[in-house]
């Protein structure tokens, strides 16, 4: 995001200490401001200051002085959570306002003054850290060593999550993803079935649908959300699933020892060690993997600049 908006630097006169001391008092000010609109948005002071990168306290003592400024009671926090007061709701739309211009303030002042410094958070799920991220964050970081990375791993659900909290700039995801975010489709990703070296399927050229039904199955799910699962029920296919994980190297691991067969998306499988066989379907099968971000969001400049890196994966 360039300058992190949790850290205003709008003063830099080290001459002029008087200029400096009202930039001071401008700058915490801002920070109350975000960190008010950021404990509405997300719901707590706990997810605010771990967003923020405050402690909980602090972030509870600038909304505390916010209100003692203003002679009003902005937050009601009860046994449910956090709720606005009606003074609170009459406010919060002209802070968000006012935090959403410092936003834009600051994109316009990294344009200005090119990407010197700044921080670029990626939410993304276990393959693409490891096959796609690593060469495109290198070849940026040797145009630009001086922006830094952030990534958040997590299941689609997390990452759609952390999108529209802005707890990251933007995320890769399957598509379709929710309404409220703008994606870009980046790569069709085929769904491979992966078995033991011993298994009797293994010398066919590709496997029939009709044969998952046969073979113990160890499906890679984390709380419903599952392309494979998708996919079986698309077919109608009940296999027997005696393991179910998200962690696709735990999977490669079990079908390596004969626990079963299972179907893994083929960017899992680059550059694997493990003594396995993959096969395709008889019928192709594939995820769609794309990028995707806020409707209506300006992203910073060296967001939008790592964006154009992603044709070098």
């Amino acid at each position: 995001m360039g300058k992190s908006i949790t850290k205003a630097n709008i003063c830099h006169d080290k001459h002029d200490k008087n200029r400096c001391k009202g930039c001071d008092t401008m700058d915490m000010n801002i920070q109350k401001y975000i960190a008010f609109v950021k404990t509405v948005e997300l719901g707590s002071f706990t997810k605010a200051a771990k967003y923020l990168n405050y402690s909980q306290s602090g972030i509870s003592r600038m909304i505390n002085d916010l209100e003692k400024e203003w002679g009003v009671t902005l937050l009601e926090r009860g046994r449910s959570g956090l709720r606005l007061t009606s003074e609170g709701l009459n406010l919060f739309p002209a802070a968000k306002r006012l935090f959403e211009e410092y936003q834009n303030l600051q994109h316009q002042i990294e344009e200005i003054n090119g990407l010197q410094s700044g921080v670029v958070r990626i939410g993304t799920f276990s393959s693409v850290a490891t096959h796609w991220l690593p060469k495109i964050i290198k070849q940026f970081k040797t145009d630009y060593p001086n922006i830094d990375f952030e990534l958040l791993l997590g299941d689609y659900h997390e990452i759609e999550k952390w999108i529209l909290e802005g707890r990251v700039d933007f995320g890769f995801l399957r598509l379709p993803t929710l309404p409220e975010l703008e994606t870009t489709f980046i790569e069709q990703d085929n769904l491979i079935v992966v078995l033991p070296k011993s298994h009797p399927l293994a010398d066919l050229e590709k496997i029939p649908i009709a044969e998952l039904s046969e073979s113990s199955f160890i499906l890679l799910e984390k709380e419903g959300n599952s392309d494979v699962a998708k996919l079986l029920k698309k077919w109608n296919i009940c296999p027997k699933i005696n393991f179910t994980t998200w962690d696709d190297y735990a999977i490669m691991a079990m079908v390596e020892s004969g626990l079963g067969i299972s179907i893994l998306p083929q960017l899992v499988l680059q550059r694997i060690s493990y003594d396995v066989i993959t096969k395709e379907l008889e019928v192709p099968a594939y995820r769609k993997i794309g990028l995707a971000y806020r409707e209506n969001q300006t992203l910073s400049l060296a967001s939008k600049q790592f964006l154009n890196y992603l044709e070098y994966r």
